[in-house]
């Protein structure tokens, strides 16, 4: 009897063993501690500005902490990181990891069905999910409300630099109103001082930093998605109407110098740190070029605000045009033991320690943490402090469809020209109304 027992579990070894036999592990079950993980990562952190070295530091950083993933990590210069994403897309080959932008890049990659949500490790670190700016996920949330990303960087494109000499010397008060605003127009005109510098030869420029901010104030953000989707407002609505009328008042009061349309938005960053204009009012971009070509003396005499309030307005007052920039996405493609390593090299890329080196490299986050002053230029500590304070509404070329935002942003090159803002908001109505019909 005990012979046969010992028969009997000798035949359940050699089964479980030849069951085991020509056939590789599961994809989908966890690798045992110590066994071999490949990783990929594509990413276009690749140039020598520090937040790109701060990124590839946090990627270093994983792979020393992981010595059983063996990590392939390529940094692709941003020129040719959307083509070679796209080409990769298409042939449902994406890495396990990559850095994805925000907006159509990513939506277009959720419907293709190459994407897979990222979720479970944001609930897993509450702490740190909780952290992040309201509307962070938004561009990373689709149809069954699933988070696909978490965002290394934030795009604010409405931030009002002032040079404080100016305003002192001139005794103008900075403005917090449209009333106030028009008033400090007039005051610099009679000075000879521009009073706002623009650079709108890329016609983009006076939508994304002027137009979204100023309009939502006026229409509010519910309005402008509705518009959007075309379902209960058009752009051809009076609010969207006046909204237009305010930017053309700035254009018929002299707000901006002559030639505004025929200068590069880099021309008018040097204008106004040159103290040729009292304001500007630009992205977060200019943080950085300002950082790479003003002198501490003219750094010293610049401060930052939102724009200012507009009377009745839907919108509130205390925000800024903005949103997510882009984020790592896991491929649909990437399960088990390789989904676990790719989700730990995600969080480290995008968790708290990373958010608080990246602000500290003179670049915006979505995220609240705390910098080191120490760490980052005084007019980049300013916004950062600024923005955390401030609500973020939409960017309107990052809503409309291809064709409304190139007629919205001609259109405003027509205003400053002597265009009327009912043509104008007709022509964005008709081109959004085709896209929304398609």
């Amino acid at each position: 009897m005990k012979s046969m027992r010992k028969m009997g579990l000798m035949l359940l070894v050699l089964t479980m063993v030849l069951a085991g036999c020509g056939k590789s592990e599961p994809k989908t079950e966890t690798a045992n501690k110590g066994d071999k993980v490949k990783l990929t990562i594509w990413h276009n952190f690749a140039g020598d500005d520090l937040r790109a070295k701060t990124v590839r530091s946090f990627i270093d950083q994983f792979a020393q902490e992981n010595p059983n993933v063996e990590l392939d990590a390529q940094a692709i210069p941003p020129d040719g990181y959307r083509q070679r994403l796209s080409t990769v897309a298409a042939a449902n080959e994406l890495p396990d990891l990559f850095f994805v932008y925000a907006g159509s890049q990513s939506a277009e990659l959720y419907k293709a069905g190459l994407l897979q949500p990222i979720t479970d490790v944001m609930e897993q670190h509450p702490e740190w999910k909780d952290k992040f700016f309201e509307g962070a996920f938004d561009p990373f949330r689709f149809e069954e409300n699933e988070i696909y990303s978490a965002p290394l960087g934030m795009s604010a494109t409405s931030i009002l630099y002032y040079n404080t000499e100016l305003f002192e010397k001139h005794n103008v008060k900075v403005p917090t109103t449209w009333e106030e605003m028009m008033t400090a127009v007039k005051a610099f005109n009679e000075k000879g001082i521009t009073p706002i510098a623009l650079g709108n030869k890329a016609p983009w420029v006076a939508q994304s930093t002027i137009l979204g901010s100023l309009a939502d104030r006026v229409t509010g953000t519910e309005w402008f998605k509705n518009a959007v989707a075309q379902k209960d407002a058009k752009f051809t609505d009076p609010e969207f109407v006046k909204a237009l009328g305010y930017f053309k008042e700035l254009v018929d009061n002299k707000a901006f110098q002559e030639g505004a349309n025929s200068i590069d938005n880099t021309q008018a960053e040097q204008y106004f740190v040159q103290g040729n204009a009292a304001m500007m009012i630009s992205g977060a971009w200019t943080l950085t070029n300002l950082a790479a070509s003003a002198t501490d003396e003219q750094m010293k005499a610049i401060d930052v605000t939102v724009l200012p309030s507009i009377p009745g307005g839907k919108g509130d007052p205390n925000t800024i045009s903005g949103g997510a920039g882009g984020g790592l996405a896991l491929s649909k493609r990437t399960e088990g033991a390789a989904r676990e390593a790719a989700l730990k090299l995600l969080y480290t890329v995008s968790g708290p320690e990373a958010q608080k080196a990246i602000a500290e490299s003179n670049s915006m986050v979505m995220y609240d943490t705390e910098i080191d002053e120490a760490k980052v230029t005084p007019l980049y500590y300013k916004a950062f402090n600024l923005v955390k304070k401030t609500g973020i509404t939409p960017v309107y070329d990052a809503y409309l469809s291809a064709e409304a935002a190139d007629v919205i942003n001609n259109g405003l090159q027509e205003l400053m020209m002597g265009g009327a803002p009912e043509g104008i908001a007709k022509k964005l109505q008709d081109a959004q109304a085709r896209s929304a019909a398609q």
